[in-house]
């Protein structure tokens, strides 16, 4: 079963007898993933530490946005430099080692099947503050985000080291229910989102104007949240809908140049995605927004200060 792992990896990592068709593709990605993982390690971490100094933000909002944050500098910090270096190990006509191919696939299914599930669990969190504003604070309490969160770290771990011993279709399957029950979930999401904030909006307009302002207040801050996380999903979605498409080729068709190549590229458009969140943070989610504004205000005031 091992050798079989093995194998199915390394149709996307090609022996050296490829590298000369394949040397501008890894080049490129190797530089682009170098950049990459530094922005995914420093915006990650500045975006913790943000959310922390964010008091308007709920605080179960808050962990989640933590937790999505780690694991994409788990991606950065990790992921990307083995990935780099499985390049340059290529690029330099040394075959890879069953042991290395094992090392990078069991790191990135972590680190991606962590991201998936993050992003549907603040989907999930922003569907039930808007559809039960009024109960959200007794349904979604801290112990059970905190236990949600666990559960997802563990799932991942779990799932990821499973690969190891089922065979490759069925891991081709886990994978396909997975990222479809994501895309279909989050798209119910949204969709019923859009439906409930309708309702509300016809609800306010009925109102007395002295209690339409507290209200629409309220809801339009749910609701500024949960397009902001929208915005999330849907850059998730765009970056990783293609090393889904590429992967379900291989595994049905067997692999070829053109494929190993669009793999690459692919792989590197789902690293990215661990440096566009903390920029879709920053550019949607005001409370962030205005967070960081102040912070880079205060250390320029110091600046300041400290030359006079």
């Amino acid at each position: 079963m091992k050798e079989r792992f093995c194998e199915f990896y390394g149709q996307f990592f090609p022996s050296i007898s490829d590298a000369e068709e394949l040397y501008t593709s890894y080049l490129a990605n190797c530089v682009f993933n170098h950049f990459l993982s530094f922005t995914a390690i420093v915006l990650n971490v500045v975006t913790i530490y943000v959310i922390r100094k964010t008091s308007s933000l709920p605080k179960t909002l808050k962990i989640l946005l933590t937790s999505l944050a780690v694991s994409d500098v788990g991606v950065g910090l990790l992921v990307q430099p083995f990935y780099t270096s499985l390049l340059v190990r290529l690029l330099r006509q040394i075959n890879l080692t069953c042991i290395e191919h094992k090392i990078y696939s069991l790191s990135a299914n972590v680190f991606c099947t962590l991201s998936l599930l993050n992003v549907l669990a603040v989907s999930v969190d922003r569907f039930l503050a808007v559809h039960f504003h009024l109960r959200y604070q007794e349904l979604v309490t801290h112990r059970r985000i905190i236990l949600v969160v666990i559960s997802i770290w563990v799932f991942s771990l779990v799932r990821s080291f499973a690969t190891l011993w089922l065979s490759n279709y069925v891991n081709f399957f886990i994978s396909i229910l997975l990222n479809a029950g994501g895309v279909i979930l989050t798209s119910t999401i949204y969709w019923r989102l859009y439906l409930t904030v309708r309702r509300h909006k016809n609800q306010i307009h009925g109102m007395q104007q002295s209690e339409q302002t507290e209200e629409m207040f309220h809801i339009s801050n749910i609701l500024k949240t949960a397009v902001s996380v929208f915005y999330v999903c849907l850059v998730f979605l765009l970056c990783y809908l293609p090393i889904g498409i590429c992967q379900s080729a291989v595994t049905l068709y067997g692999s070829n140049h053109t494929l190993i190549k669009f793999y690459h590229y692919s792989m590197t458009l789902v690293f990215l995605n661990s440096s566009l969140n903390p920029v879709i943070y920053c550019w949607k989610m005001r409370d962030i927004r205005h967070t960081v504004l102040n912070i880079l205000r205060r250390a320029s005031l110091n600046k300041n200060r400290t030359s006079r």
